[in-house]
């Protein structure tokens, strides 16, 4: 969940540290940190709030080596105290930590019993004794005694006092990517920290241990036996963690979807064989073609876009789907190879996802991967991989990701379907052709993106929204209100609109607006008995509906069109209106768009 960085090289580390902690706010933002080793000094500067705070305060000190922080709380109060780095006893060594101890008690009282002053309330201040308490003269060798004390997540950064050019990482459950340079070398807890200075990076593994210096990186295991690693070239540039002239990232993020759409799809699709080619993805036409169950797991938005791929997987597959929250997931399967899990994450880091997949692949189901970061942990632990190819996502709100994840399951959906024998080559063709129209659809939406501003006015005043639903746009009313909620802080709630008579009506007033998605298909008329029931209770009604819909207007209070789609493919139109409804809701009231209050972007812990 925090982010993390680390230099060593030729370089003043000071600027390089500051530079790449902006670019990593989005992971945390209660506090911030760095570390620098010169003369045999470690100097360490903290302060609470954005980074912009300790920019405008930390002294311009020297030095080419150098660790940097910005904190996501999980263990203690937000105060320049329990800010990271952590520094030990004797002021020698420094670390900086992503994750969660879980014995922090039991070693904290041990090294209470050993003298050992405790400064903060964090778990992770344990470390820096630890890795003191072990120090003989050889930090990676402290590094590798003190972990076996350790029970829990981490991403631990070490440096040392007494060795001015080295920097020892280590990593279990917690993602770190290794920046290669020409005589300077990088550690960070995300890509986006190392654009500016390389494109050539290490991935490390759980229970692998780096020694990083100016001029090399050494790969061990736990018990210290050298471990080769592969190379990786990031295709994306610094260009794409800029803002653009966007006033946000979520904004800029919204209006790259018709081209991120386009890049999901391109080259998957082929409308002369009527067919889907995800490539070498890791899993085999003869392997899918059993299956007989799907679970998809998931969190949070992603979780929101599983709810959308079972209802299109069921009906183009006639494969049976459950969607499990991945926190809550107990493996019921009583036939692990007939099952396919598919595991959405965004970072391809989330925890709880990682950890459910890891249970589901124990168990010998097939998985497969649908994220949008390559080399990520959940991309290298699971069976197949597709990649959404989404470009960086800075702001915590997911967007384009969401909308690229709907289209490599509707994409799924259809080649398990021709596989299976369950979709003919004339309906999957025009299937095909309908996501090849999408980013034009998109682009008419973000066109008229001031009719959506003008529409928000409904909703900026409220204490509490409902978002209703039915069929397939039931998931986006749910994705509509966390939207919502995340980035302007009004309570929201999505709900099927048939569930409302059965309790939720109880909340209606005249100051409780709804948005409605009505869509043309099976459900619309009773979508609109679910609205009339609403203006019955005198709320105010927004409807997101098709252009072609003539008669809405006598039902609802204000209407958002939609460009005439294909019933199936109608959550992608009505998210984006949520989007921009959430973005243009939480701008006037000038919210932290970006970066919302107690959120981070990739949530690494349990």
């Amino acid at each position: 969940m925090c982010g993390i960085i680390g230099y060593t090289g030729y370089r003043n580390a000071l600027p390089v540290l500051l530079d790449a902690l902006k670019r990593l706010e989005y992971r945390g933002y209660d506090s911030a940190g760095v570390s620098i080793v010169h003369n045999n000094k470690i100097n360490i500067f903290k302060e609470v709030g954005e980074i912009s705070n300790l920019e405008k305060n930390v002294p311009k000190i020297k030095g080419t080596l150098g660790i940097g922080h910005t904190r996501w709380a999980t263990h203690g109060e937000v105060n320049k105290t329990n800010a990271h780095p952590h520094l030990s006893n004797n002021k020698k060594i420094a670390i900086i930590h992503n994750g969660i101890i879980d014995n922090y008690k039991s070693l904290r009282e041990e090294l209470t019993k050993k003298n050992y002053k405790m400064v903060s309330e964090t778990d992770s201040e344990i470390f820096a004794h630890l890795v003191e308490d072990n120090y003989r003269g050889n930090l990676e060798q402290a590094v590798l005694r003190a972990l076996k004390k350790i029970k829990g997540s981490y991403a631990f950064v070490v440096t040392c006092a007494e060795e001015e050019n080295k920097i020892v990482v280590e990593r279990k459950k917690s993602p770190i990517v290794i920046g290669l340079g020409e005589g300077e070398n990088f550690v960070a807890s995300d890509i986006p920290a190392l654009l500016r200075y390389t494109d050539k990076v290490y991935y490390l593994d759980d229970e692998e241990v780096a020694v990083i210096t100016n001029n090399a990186v050494t790969v061990m295991d736990l018990k210290g036996k050298e471990i080769k690693k592969e190379e990786h070239r990031v295709e994306w540039n610094l260009e794409d963690a800029q803002k653009a002239g966007y006033s946000h990232f979520m904004l800029k993020e919204i209006f790259e979807q018709p081209k991120t759409i386009h890049q999901t799809f391109l080259g998957r699709i082929s409308e002369l064989e009527s067919s889907v080619d995800f490539g070498d993805f890791g899993i085999k036409n003869t392997e899918l073609k059993p299956i007989e169950k799907i679970t998809i797991l998931a969190c949070g938005t992603s979780f929101y876009a599983g709810l959308v791929g079972k209802y299109i997987i069921e009906k183009f597959a006639l494969v049976p789907v459950s969607v499990e929250v991945s926190s809550e997931y107990n493996f019921l399967s009583a036939k692990p190879e007939e099952t396919l899990i598919i595991a959405i994450s965004q970072s391809g880091e989330t925890a709880d996802t990682l950890s459910a997949l890891r249970r589901a692949k124990g168990m010998g189901c097939k998985t497969l991967a649908i994220t949008n970061i390559a080399g990520s942990t959940i991309s290298r632990i699971s069976n197949g991989v597709i990649y959404n190819r989404s470009g960086i996502e800075i702001g915590v709100a997911a967007t384009k990701t969401f909308t690229s994840q709907l289209i490599i399951l509707f994409l799924f959906a259809i080649h398990l379907g021709i596989i299976k024998g369950n979709l003919g080559s004339d309906h999957a063709r025009d299937l095909l052709q309908s996501i090849k129209h999408l980013p034009r659809v998109v682009q008419q939406i973000l066109d008229k993106c001031d009719e959506i501003a003008v529409s928000s006015k409904y909703l900026e005043k409220a204490q509490s929204v409902f978002y209703i639903g039915r069929n397939i746009n039931y998931p986006i009313s749910l994705e509509g209100a966390l939207k919502l909620k995340e980035i302007s802080y009004i309570h929201a709630e999505g709900f099927a609109a048939g569930e409302l008579k059965h309790g939720p009506f109880a909340l209606l007033t005249k100051d409780t607006p709804v948005v409605a998605i009505a869509i043309k298909d099976d459900s619309y008329d009773k979508m609109l008995g679910n609205i009339g029931e609403i203006k019955a209770r005198k709320s105010p009604v927004i409807c997101i509906a098709d252009e072609q819909d003539k008669d809405i207007e006598k039902y609802v209070d204000d209407v958002i069109r939609i460009p005439s789609i294909s019933p199936e493919f109608s959550p992608i139109p009505t998210a984006v209106v949520c989007q921009l409804l959430a973005y243009y809701i939480a701008d006037k009231k000038g919210r932290s768009i970006d970066k919302p209050r107690n959120l981070a972007k990739s949530v690494t812990v349990e």
